[in-house]
Parts: structure tokens; sequence; C-alpha cells
């Protein structure tokens, strides 16, 4: 099996520690190695790093590289331009040997976190299985712990495999309204959606060719001519690979993870996951908290105090602070939209 690790995204709901050129997957936000490291090493021994993929951007292409010394450098794919998942997972596989096309390749974000990463390999091992020996595309769909409003859904069908687990996938489904969320959680029939995709090579670029000719000429073109990849592939229509081929598939198979996924959508959602003190605040770098609970304080540079102050995020950096409400915090993102529109790049 190959894995296809996407890592182009931008990572701005962790402002002002995620910046373009720094971005949440190269940063050390739940321990000692960055989310993209981390996301390399659980897949072994499943998949060793010279049969990995990375699919970023030019702009990060370097840093990728960098942090990873043992993934072979033309195995570091750089968009010219972000165009959404659809064509950057195509173009990837596209890139792949014929003979690895062949065979197995599994699509992860950079970015995720999973708590036990043996019953996440197990789960994977056990899609690659089912997508070799059955010829089927499959997605891996998170158990749902809580009605969640911040993640897409998907809708289990029938038992395909009663030894294996295996379940049709019906519908995915957007970001629903609370109570939405609550109906889906209440039935047990529906799976988070975590972006994590098993396939053969060379029937993800069928059903892609199938879907989305436009993407799939595109990509003929730039494997007949790749000098022109800056024009090509910003031509690409820009759609995810859940809207181009995965929500079009009548035979979508899915197993369930449960294994204390996030994908660290926030900064509430790190909070939630690190390891608090007795009265839930979570202190990264330098700080002093007093008569204050429930915070999360992350200083990348000086120190940061707080006084009786209770479920904030407070992170400090050397040239910005952020002071929000946890709960509030996926608002991060209007910061940067106002730092855009002001020409504030400097802060992005």
């Amino acid at each position: 099996m190959q894995a296809l690790i996407l890592a182009g995204g931008s990572g701005t709901r962790f402002w002002p520690l995620s910046r373009q050129r720094r971005p949440k997957q190269l940063l050390p936000m739940a321990g000692e190695q960055s989310l993209m490291q981390v996301t390399v090493a659980r897949l072994r021994p499943l998949v060793e790093p010279e049969s990995v993929w990375v699919c970023t951007t030019s702009r990060l292409a370097g840093a990728v590289a960098q942090q990873l010394p043992d993934v072979p450098p033309s195995q570091i794919l750089a968009e010219p331009e972000g165009r959404n998942t659809a064509p950057a997972i195509g173009w990837a596989v596209s890139q792949m040997p014929s003979e690895v096309q062949e065979g197995v390749v599994a699509v992860l974000p950079a970015d995720h976190f999973m708590a036990d990463e043996q019953s996440f390999r197990s789960v994977l091992g056990s899609a690659a299985r089912i997508a070799e020996t059955e010829g089927r595309i499959m997605t891996l769909g998170v158990s749902a712990t809580r009605p969640e409003i911040g993640y897409g859904y998907l809708e289990l069908g029938e038992i395909l495999n009663q030894e294996t687990g295996l379940r049709k996938v019906v519908r995915f489904t957007e970001k629903p309204d609370q109570a939405t969320a609550q109906l889906f959680f209440d039935s047990g029939n529906y799976l988070w959606n975590a972006g994590i995709f098993v396939f053969p090579g060379q029937l993800l670029l069928r059903r892609l060719a199938e879907y989305q000719p436009e993407i799939a000429s595109g990509l003929a073109a730039l494997r007949a001519d790749p000098e022109r990849l800056a024009k090509i592939y910003g031509s690409l229509p820009s759609i995810s690979i859940d809207h181009a081929v995965m929500e079009k598939l009548g035979d979508l198979g899915t197993l369930p993870l449960d294994c204390g996924w996030s994908d660290l959508g926030s900064w509430e959602a790190l909070w939630e996951l690190l390891d608090k003190d007795a009265v839930g605040n979570v202190m990264r770098g330098s700080g002093v908290v007093i008569d204050s609970k429930d915070n999360l304080i992350y200083a990348d540079s000086g120190t940061v105090s707080l006084v009786g102050v209770e479920g904030l995020v407070v992170v400090k950096t050397a040239d910005a602070v952020l002071v929000v409400p946890k709960e509030r915090s996926q608002e991060v993102r209007r910061i940067i939209a106002e730092l855009r529109q002001t020409d504030r790049t400097d802060l992005l």
C-alpha cells in the first residue's frame, strides 16, 4: 500500500501560530513532532516512508522535505496552486508509476489526530484488503461520540460483510445544524466524514475520468507535457473529491474508525485533547496563571499571564496576540479576512 498525504492546507483557524509559510500541519500542535510527521509515523509498519507520497504547495515543499527526510524527494509533489482535493488526488496518483497505481493507495489529511494509533492501522489495513480484493473504493468514517455540528457525515446503508463490518455509504451530508446532528447521533446510522479514502489507484483514475472528464483530460495533457504544469493545473476545476467522485459512487464502502480521532479544527479542539491541570488549564510555553480555569495558553515566545479569567484561548507569538473565548475559536478566520482586507499580509 502507498499513502498519499494531503499537506497543502493553510491552517488559518490556528492563527497567529499558523501562518502561510508555517501552517498547522508543520507545527508540533499536540506533541514534539509536527502533525505531518506524526501522520507519517503512525502509518508504520503498515506503510514505510519510502511508500509515502505528499501533495503540498510549492511554497511549502522545501519545509515538507526537511521534516520528512525519509520520504523520497521525488514523491513530494508541489501543486503550483491549490485546486481542491479532486485535482490534487488525481494529479498525485497519476504521477505514481503504473505498477504503483495498480496497487492500493490510502489518502489521508496531514493534520489529524488519532489517540489509538494501533486501532487506526488495523482499520486502515482492513480497508486496504477490501479495496484490493473487491476492487472497491473505500472511505473511513469515524464513530460519532456526540452530535457534532462541525463535521460532515456519512449515512450508512446495508451491511455488505458481517465479518469485516463493511457497510455501504448511502450519501454524504454537509455539516448539520444542532437538531439534525442530534437526530444523526441518536439514529446510530451516521459516521463523521474524516476525509480518509482507500482505493486501487487505477480505479480512482477511471472513476475520475468517468465523472470529471475535464480533470481527466487536464491530467492527460500534463502527462503528455509535464513542462506546462503551472498553466494546465491552474485551469483544472476546483472541486473536492467528495463532490467530484465519492458522492456519485453506488458502491462506496466504509469501515468505522473508533480511535480517538479529531481533525483539530480549532483551538478549542486542541484544548480538548491536551493534558490539563487540576482546574482545566492547558499551558504550552511560558505562563503564569492565577485564579483562572479552563483556559488554553500557548506562548510561542515570551510569557502569558492570566488572572481571574476562564474559558479563554490566549496565544502569543513574536508579532501577534490572540484572545478569544474557547467556544468562539472557530471565528479566528474572521481575523484572517480582516487582515487581508486591510492589507496586513505581513501577519498572514
